[in-house]
């Protein structure tokens, strides 16, 4: 497990190299988490946005020749609708929301996320449950999702967020058919099975990826970076301090648009 910051493209020269050798791949995906990676973390969810430089680099890595470009995705924690609108990825982006709930393949009309009755009841009642912790719990906040419901603490006092916290994985958390994952400040209480792992695998397969860079900052990004094979071309990245499975760390999103930037180069040589 790798814990120390490993630099950015222009202090390390494995990393340089790695980034290199995913550019001449045939078809390499490059598919990024959002808040905390493109974007910094802020306390109003809806007033996230990329910084400027990574908005530039990624447009600059969705605007390269249709010889040259990579596949682009995205992959978040959010619905796709705010992910979408907050993100502006460039046009034929994957768009991956609710940790896989929801997927938008380019050339898809529309979102998938189907729900059996039983997961829609089972979805009516955990909402409901977590509502009435967020009520009881003051700067918690509950956000509705497709496939789930998430407390968000980051605005609530350290004992509040731990006890909101407790409260929902140990009441509706525990409900039959119920999945629990936590994040940095957050819970989703989801009913599908789904996390970001299973979904770079899916979009490896379904977009017939050769090669798969994945950059993420929350502990539920370890899930995606735990499928990569470093060994066969993968790239991960882990933004920010913590235990990872990722081979190469940056400090945050301007580092992030770093790498991006440097693979724009690698790309158009």
């Amino acid at each position: 497990m790798s814990t120390d910051a490993t630099g950015t493209p222009s202090t390390d020269a494995s990393f340089r190299a790695a980034l290199d050798a995913f550019a001449a791949r045939t078809r390499p995906l490059v598919a990024l988490d959002f808040d905390g990676c493109l974007a910094p973390l802020v306390d109003d969810r809806d007033a996230a946005r990329p910084t400027p430089r990574a908005a530039a680099a990624l447009a600059a890595l969705g605007d390269l020749p249709e010889d040259r470009r990579p596949l682009l995705a995205l992959v978040s924690g959010r619905p796709l609708e705010p992910l979408s609108r907050l993100a502006a990825p460039p046009a034929g982006t994957a768009l991956v929301g609710s940790h896989g709930a929801e997927v938008r393949l380019p050339g898809d009309d529309a979102a998938t996320a189907p729900l059996e009755e039983h997961e829609r009841a089972l979805l009516a009642d955990v909402t409901a449950a977590v509502r009435r912790v967020v009520e009881t719990h003051p700067g918690t906040d509950l956000e509705p999702k497709p496939a789930g419901a998430v407390l968000h603490t980051r605005n609530a006092d350290v004992a509040t967020a731990s006890a909101a916290a407790r409260a929902v994985v140990d009441g509706p958390g525990r409900l039959p058919g119920v999945h629990a994952l936590r994040g940095k400040d957050v819970v989703e209480l989801a009913v599908l099975d789904v996390d970001k792992g299973r979904s770079v695998q899916m979009l490896r397969e379904r977009l017939g990826a050769d090669v798969v860079l994945y950059a993420g900052d929350d502990v539920t990004d370890e899930h995606a970076l735990a499928v990569l094979d470093p060994a066969a071309g993968d790239v991960g990245v882990k933004v920010g301090p913590g235990e990872t499975a990722a081979s190469f760390r940056v400090a945050d999103p301007d580092a992030v648009a770093e790498v991006l930037e440097h693979l724009v180069a690698a790309f158009s040589r």
